[in-house]
C-alpha cells in the first residue's frame, strides 16, 4: 500500500504502524497507532486531520481505541465518529461534553467553561461519545497478528493506558513520553508517586521497542530514556526548593511559571495547570520536611 511507503508511517512490526503526528507529535498532535491485523484500528486519533484522511482512505479504520482523553489523544475523533469506539472502563460520559471534560481537568466549572471554549475554538476539539465498548487493565485486545495487553498507567490520568503487544514485543507507552517538558500531572487528579510507579511497571515489561505520544520510537534497550523521564521528578522538585528559597506564596509561584515559562497561549488555563503541578510537589516536600508553609508563605527548610 502506497500509505506504507509515506514518510508519516512507520512500520514496528507486522501489521502494527506508527502514524507520526503533525508538527513532530508536539501538542496538540500526538503519534497515532494502526493496526491492521483481523481489524483496521487506529489508537488514539490526533495524529492531525489530514494524515486521518490519508489512511482511512487506503485502508478503512474499523475500531478506534482512545487510549486516554486528553485533547491531543481524541481530536479528529469526529472524522471517525461513526466507527466502533472502546474506551478505558474507567473513563466517565463527562467526554461527551466538553464543559463537563472541562471540569474534570481544571477542577471547577468555570474554568471548566473556558477550557472548553479554548480548546474547541483554537483546536476544533469535539467531545466523544458513548463507547462501544471497553477495556480495562489486563485485558488482550487480540487481533490474531498483534495482540495488545491493556495496562493501566495512572498519575498522568486517572484513566492513562499504556498497550503491550505480546506478538511483536512492542511497548506504546503513550504520555509515558520522554519529551523534554517532562511527566505532566497537571490536571486534579494528577499524581506524582503513582506517575513515578507506572513508569516503574511498564520498564519492566519484556520490550523489544518503545514508542510514546510524543517522540520517535526507541528501538532495543530504553532504560536510560526511562531512567530519564524519572529524573525529571527529582528535577522539578528541585526547581521548587530552589524558587522556596526565600518566602513565596502560591500566588508567586505560579507568576514565576516555572513549567511553562509563561509559554502557554492561555493564562489561565495555563495557571490553573502550573498551579496543580506546583501544589502537588509542595506537598510532597512538606510531608518529607523538606518544605514548610507558615502563614501563607511556602520556604525550603536548610
Amino acid at each position: 500500500m502506497a500509505l506504507l511507503n509515506c514518510n508519516d508511517v512507520i512500520e514496528l512490526a507486522t501489521d502494527l504502524y506508527l502514524i507520526a503526528g503533525k508538527n513532530k507529535a508536539r501538542f496538540p498532535y500526538c503519534n497515532s497507532f494502526l493496526i491492521t491485523g483481523s481489524e483496521t484500528v487506529l489508537i488514539d486519533t490526533g495524529c492531525g486531520i489530514e494524515r486521518l484522511k490519508e489512511i482511512d482512505e487506503q485502508v478503512i479504520i474499523d475500531k478506534v481505541i482512545i487510549s486516554h482523553p486528553h485533547p491531543d489523544h481524541m481530536a479528529g475523533f469526529n472524522l471517525l465518529k461513526d466507527r466502533f469506539l472502546m474506551l478505558p472502563e474507567e473513563t466517565g460520559d463527562e467526554v461527551n461534553d466538553l464543559v463537563k471534560l472541562g471540569t474534570r481537568f481544571t477542577g471547577n466549572l468555570e474554568f471548566g467553561k473556558e477550557w472548553a471554549r479554548f480548546i474547541s475554538n483554537t483546536r476544533g476539539l469535539t467531545p466523544l461519545r458513548d463507547p462501544d465498548g471497553r477495556f480495562g487493565h489486563g485485558d488482550i485486545l487480540d487481533f490474531i497478528t498483534v495482540r495488545l495487553e491493556a495496562i493501566r498507567t495512572p498519575g498522568h490520568l486517572n484513566d492513562h493506558y499504556c498497550f503491550f503487544d505480546h506478538s511483536s514485543k512492542t511497548l506504546l507507552t503513550t504520555d509515558i513520553d520522554f519529551t523534554s517538558f517532562g511527566p505532566w500531572y497537571g490536571n486534579p487528579e494528577g499524581a506524582i508517586e503513582p506517575f513515578m510507579e507506572s513508569i516503574r511497571c511498564v520498564m519492566e515489561l519484556p520490550y523489544l521497542r518503545v514508542c510514546s505520544s510524543h517522540k520517535p520510537p526507541i528501538e532495543g534497550d530504553a532504560t536510560a530514556e526511562f531512567n530519564q523521564f524519572l529524573k525529571m521528578f527529582k528535577n522539578q522538585r528541585r526547581m521548587i526548593l530552589k524558587l522556596c528559597e526565600k518566602p513565596a506564596t502560591l500566588e508567586d509561584l505560579v507568576k514565576l511559571s516555572p513549567f511553562y515559562s509563561n509559554r502557554f497561549n492561555n493564562r489561565l488555563i495555563q495557571n490553573i495547570f502550573e498551579q496543580n503541578m506546583i501544589l502537588k510537589n509542595l506537598e510532597l516536600l512538606i510531608r518529607d520536611g523538606l518544605m514548610k508553609k507558615t502563614n501563607g508563605h511556602y520556604l525550603t527548610m536548610k
